[in-house]
């Protein structure tokens, strides 16, 4: 190609820009900054920027209920029939969310530059941007990668992506970013983005270690056609120098002042921080130029049929977004609270169920809660659209989504950890960070503030307590951590509370930064292993469980897929027990298991737990089929009702399966849910008072539960036990005659 084809500036890319005051070209870092006030300082910027313009929200006409439209005036509050509703369903046909980028991109067009031309000062100019072009979500794979020289293998160019977390222990494999072989200026590190690309910004990151301090504080920006000649972005006849990273975990964007077009971009680092090397870690922003003989691009773009509201919401916006879902499907669906965050926001939940408020024996009760760190935002983004998804296939009868409405009652909380949904939604998808709003608003990380059942239920069983003193299953909870001064969150509480008051059997709570599902146990039963196999007595049925999510999103069991950061899970079909990945005390997933009837798992959904916007129609193909296929197994295994001999049902009826030392009781209707894999098992059913009954029941393949009722009687003693009560447990006075026929009988049976 030759220097006229490369389209890298537009004619009034360079007439906007000031000549500034400051000559900064010298500048780096200062080895006696304070980085931590600095950090603090940045977080203050960036959330000054945002506050100055907000768009404003608005509803796709799809999932606008009818009463809203203005054609048709229909009385606040007044349900339609299924009849209307179906008739309605061309009504909510389209998605419009068009003005939300070009809202996003007028108000990033307001933003401070971040950088400076080469012996001149700031400049000033509205300015375009693109989305992220994907090396935090691996759209970019590693033979797009270069650089100029390397450190060693696992701080190549392939480690370079933005939030790219190294190991715990660093190694020659997987470490936090690329790093030069050589601190000189003649460095780069490149992006091929393999088709003619409008860049419109970079955000850089240092290096994620614990143990050593490298970022870059100044560089300039070069784009190139053919990857042999290099044209560096300028203001004015000056080089552009960009203000890079002041520490290493916060990112920093600069965004041009006009975009360039070409197929490389290269970052050249001109400083660095004085006690460090030359290290990155990288996210280009760029927009695909229209190719449409371009296979590369045409093979990899996922285009979803499904038109939902694919966006972030605040707080508010969910709120509305579930009421707009209540409203058009007020006949399955209800909004709850279960309790409130820790700056008063109330923790939202929506049930799905052909009955909603009401627990129907037989029926089974199954949740997905999401968000408990509140940086993970994609699992709060995919809730609200399972939601969306459910309520509009009810309506427009699909029979698989109808199926699982009517034999299921489903919960759905978006947010477990509104509080710090909001620090990282304020600030940005690629500007969050790693962990900025992970914790609770007192500093909690909750999906590990649960008590420790763990080792509770361990230590019974070596003193072998099991089952004459306590149970293998219910483990309660210890006194101190229900006082008002143990360290656990006031989300904990309310998530305990809940999980308690409903008898869940299935759960899943979605996390994110990793493609993985993880299942109990979470901690090591060695005491001080990091990482050992720690199964449970149904590990084959959580196995199953995890597989079943795993095996049908589109990547997870992808055996050519990159890792996401230094573990490779798809060797392992996608799953892994968490112990066996890091131990941890006190997770969700050990005490829903060892507290309650409910079995539940971790779904990892993405590398990047904050994707941008434009990423979520995406991310939705590639997670909707295994949201219904997990929450399809609810109806694995047995199920039933263990009456007494008048038929009514008895609650906390235990029901055990010989070989599997872990016990499920019923419900307060006397109704029990058992997931189990395949197979004929011989189950017992025993409550206090009542004799034991045992029977065998067969699991097949089929998709359905199995029906297995019990029938048990009261014992003599318990009997006797209830005469006495009755009288106060005083003699019973029987009449004359009665007494004299007893003696009468103990006299010859004593001949």
């Amino acid at each position: 190609m030759t220097r006229q084809r490369l389209c890298l500036l537009t004619p009034l890319a360079l007439l906007g820009l000031l000549v500034g005051l400051a000559d900064l070209s010298q500048g780096s870092a200062g080895e006696d900054e304070d980085y931590y006030m600095q950090e603090l300082l940045t977080r203050e910027q960036y959330n000054q920027v945002q506050v100055l313009e907000k768009p404003v929200a608005s509803i796709p006409d799809r999932l606008v209920h009818p009463s809203q439209k203005p054609a048709k005036k229909v009385p606040k509050g007044k349900a339609e029939s299924s009849t209307q509703m179906e008739n309605n369903r061309a009504d909510v046909k389209s998605v419009k969310t068009a003005n939300k980028k070009a809202e996003k991109n007028k108000k990033s067009a307001l933003k401070t530059p971040n950088s400076i031309s080469e012996g001149e000062g700031q400049y000033n100019s509205i300015k375009e941007e693109c989305p992220p072009m994907g090396l935090e979500t691996l759209k970019i794979d590693d033979f797009q990668l270069h650089a100029s020289t390397t450190k060693r293998y696992g701080l190549g160019a392939h480690r370079g992506r933005l939030n790219i977390q190294a190991g715990l222990y660093e190694d020659d494999l997987y470490d936090g970013a690329w790093c030069a072989g050589r601190d000189d200026p003649l460095q780069w590190f490149e992006v091929d983005a393999r088709r003619l690309t409008k860049f419109t910004g970079v955000i850089t990151q240092g290096r994620s270690s614990l143990w050593s301090s490298d970022w870059v504080t100044l560089y300039k920006v070069m784009v190139s056609n053919d990857s042999h000649t290099w044209i560096t972005l300028k203001n004015g006849s000056k080089d552009l120098i960009f203000i890079g990273n002041r520490e290493k975990e916060i990112p920093v964007r600069n965004i041009f002042p006009a975009p360039v077009i070409g197929r490389y971009i290269r970052v050249n680092p001109r400083s660095w921080f004085p006690s460090g090397s030359i290290c990155m870690r990288v996210e280009i922003l760029g927009c695909p130029m229209p190719d449409p003989n371009n296979y590369y691009h045409r093979r990899n773009e996922v285009i979803t049929t499904d038109d939902l509201d694919f966006r972030h919401h605040s707080y508010k916006e969910m709120r509305q977004l579930m009421k707009v879902v209540n409203e058009m499907c007020p006949n399955i669906t209800r909004i709850y609270n279960i309790g409130k965050s820790h700056s008063g926001l109330k923790l939202y939940a929506i049930e799905i169920s052909d009955n909603p408020g009401e627990h129907e024996v037989g029926e089974p009760e199954f949740r997905y809660t999401a968000g408990s760190h509140g940086n993970e935002v994609l699992g709060r983004e995919l809730l609200l659209l399972l939601m969306q998804f459910m309520c509009l296939e009810y309506l427009s009868g699909n029979q698989r989504i109808r199926h699982l409405v009517e034999e299921t009652r489903i919960h759905l909380l978006p947010s477990v950890n509104p509080d710090g949904y909001e620090k990282a939604f304020e600030v940005g998808s690629e500007l969050s960070g790693w962990s900025l709003g992970r914790w609770s608003n007192d500093g909690i990380d909750i999906h590990h503030n649960f008590p420790d059942l763990n080792s509770i239920l361990w230590d019974a069983e070596t003193k072998k307590w099991i089952p004459r003193k306590m149970f293998n299953h219910h483990v309660p909870v210890p006194e101190w951590y229900l006082s008002k001064n143990a360290s656990v969150a006031v989300e904990t509480r309310a998530l305990t509370a809940w999980m308690e008051k409903m008898p869940f059997v299935l759960g899943s709570n979605i996390q994110g930064g990793e493609l993985v599902v993880t299942f109990p146990y979470d901690k090591t039963r060695s005491q001080g292993v990091a990482r050992e196999q720690t199964p449970t007595p149904d590990d084959h049925v959580f196995r199953w469980l995890a597989f079943s999510y795993a095996s049908t999103h589109r990547l997870m069991t992808t055996a050519n897929r990159r890792v996401c950061h230094t573990e490779d899970f798809a060797k392992e079909d996608g799953t892994i027990n968490g112990a066996s990945w890091h131990t941890a005390a006190g997770s969700m997933n050990d005490f829903s298991y060892l507290h309650t009837n409910c079995f539940e798992l971790s779904m990892y959904v993405g590398c990047d737990k904050f994707p941008h916007e434009s990423e979520l129609p995406e991310e939705w193909e590639n997670n909707r089929e295994s949201l219904l296929v997990f929450m399809e197994q609810v109806h694995r295994g047995i199920k039933g009702v263990v009456r007494d001999l008048q038929g009514r049902g008895i609650a906390n009826a235990i029901i055990s399966v010989e070989g599997i030392n872990h016990d499920i009781r019923t419900a307060s209707d006397g109704d029990y849910w058992r997931l189990l894999n395949p197979g004929e098992y011989r189950v017992t059913a025993r409550a206090e008072g009542y004799s034991l009954t045992s029977k065998k029941c067969e699991v097949g393949y089929e998709m359905g539960a199995t029906t297995c009722n019990f029938i048990i009687s009261r014992t003599n003693l318990s009997r006797i036990k209830e005469i006495m009560e009755k009288f106060n447990k005083q003699p019973i006075r029987l009449p004359v005659r009665e007494l004299q026929a007893r003696r009468t009988r103990e006299r010859r049976m004593g001949t």
